[in-house]
């Protein structure tokens, strides 16, 4: 999962951490799940970095879900990252 990998390289995962994402989530639902909560765990820079990777992979449909790295304020990171953890966004 290139996200993951980014991830590791923004020192937000360890590789252990990265690792353990991909071997117990069979499908890449869960791995999403998996890994966004690990990050919004980590606090508002590992969200503030994820919702960035996320935006250079695909800029619109991070602009459809809201998550314009460069808009949010104190505390909008993690509300925004819950989004993603909605069950609906993963059935297209």
């Amino acid at each position: 999962m290139q996200l993951l990998d980014g991830l590791l390289s923004d020192c937000v995962f360890t590789l252990s951490e990265r690792e353990n994402i991909l071997q117990k989530n069979q499908t890449r639902a869960d791995k999403a799940l998996a890994a966004i909560d690990a990050v919004m765990k980590k606090g508002q820079r590992a969200c503030r970095l994820m919702i960035q990777r996320l935006h250079h992979r695909d800029s619109t449909l991070s602009n459809q879900l809201g998550l314009s790295s460069d808009s949010f304020g104190p505390g909008e990171t993690h509300s925004s990252l819950k989004l993603l953890l909605q069950p609906q966004l993963f059935l297209v």
